[in-house]
């Protein structure tokens, strides 16, 4: 239950179910409220300037408030305090229950949702014991297939190939799995997906919507529809890393191979969504949790050349090696 302070300050609330949790937020987002199962409850709070003062004068007396985007700072009473200079800023409760959010210069409505949803609220699911992959994660035949890698691999372009072919997406980026009956079960995110604008038409056609995620990205922030998303928790079947770009055209085509345990834990260590927090802690549950997940979910290695014409390939060569195992 969210703290008598926190309930105060949650006058005018929506409540919305993202990645499992029941999110009660004052910031209205564009996103219906359809109920789902629940693991944990988030708020979403407004935070006037004064709410930040304090943090504010504490983080920059560590020396690394204009770095705080790339790690975020402890504060002495257990919060969490995140900046994106003249961008956006974030408390975190102690006990991950709350955001707190300020937007500080104009930005998009896109990019600050994409923030507080994204690495905002990981820091709160990392204090409730969560601990979110970085993945695109579609649903195909009633489980969850996750496409997993670092920035800029092309998981979301994969992706879109999935919804090319009439598949739906689950999430895209942040991936909560949590335990169940016989493995782990993934989680719907928010009713979008970033990609670039030659992708987005491709898939949508010549007039793709979306907004950028930021005044300097080129990516799009694209809603999608009920006909495009998955908004059920799911099992998740199988894992696919996907493989850094290579630097020269490729003629080996599509490839997919297994990885071994030990390899499928390294992986998942790697593209853990949230990489800031290191406390003993926090690395010993989210080595358990690898170790549970690579034990329960096939985890597999797909390589393919970087064009558009790869894409549809590739999504097949995942779709054949689903129907064999």
């Amino acid at each position: 239950m969210i703290d008598r302070r926190s309930s105060a300050a949650l006058t005018a609330i929506r409540t919305y179910h993202l990645y499992g949790m029941r999110v009660r937020s004052q910031w209205p987002l564009p996103y219906s409220a359809q109920s789902s199962d629940r693991i944990a409850e988030i708020g979403l709070l407004k935070g006037p300037a004064t709410r930040f003062a304090r943090a504010v004068e504490e983080a920059r007396a560590t020396g690394r408030h204009e770095r705080t985007w790339l790690r975020g700072i402890a504060l002495a009473d257990g919060q969490t305090y995140l900046r994106w200079t003249e961008r956006f800023e974030f408390l975190i409760s102690a006990d991950g229950r709350t955001v707190t959010a300020r937007p500080l210069n104009g930005e998009s409505t896109e990019a600050f949702h994409t923030y507080m949803l994204g690495p905002a609220l990981s820091f709160a699911l990392l204090k409730q014991g969560f601990d979110p992959l970085h993945a695109t994660t579609m649903a195909i035949d009633g489980a969850a297939v996750a496409l997993m890698g670092d920035s800029g691999f092309g998981k979301s372009s994969l992706g879109a190939a999935f919804l090319q072919a009439g598949h739906r997406l689950l999430t895209d980026d942040l991936l909560v799995l949590s335990p169940g009956r016989s493995g782990f079960i993934a989680h719907p995110g928010p009713p979008r997906i970033k990609l670039f604008p030659e992708i987005a038409r491709r898939v949508f056609g010549r007039h793709a919507g979306g907004a950028l995620m930021t005044k300097a990205a080129s990516k799009l922030v694209i809603p999608l529809d009920e006909h495009h998303v998955c908004t059920s928790a799911v099992p998740i079947k199988a894992i696919y890393v996907v493989a850094p770009p290579e630097p020269r055209p490729s003629r080996r085509g599509v490839t997919i191979r297994r990885v071994s345990k030990r390899r499928a834990c390294v992986a998942l260590l790697r593209n853990a969504f949230n990489t800031a927090v290191a406390d003993p802690q926090r690395l010993s549950r989210q080595f358990a949790f690898a170790v549970a997940v690579a034990a329960s979910v096939p985890i597999k290695r797909i390589a393919y050349p970087r064009t558009i014409a790869e894409l549809g390939r590739a999504r097949d060569a995942i779709l054949a090696d689903l129907a064999r195992s």
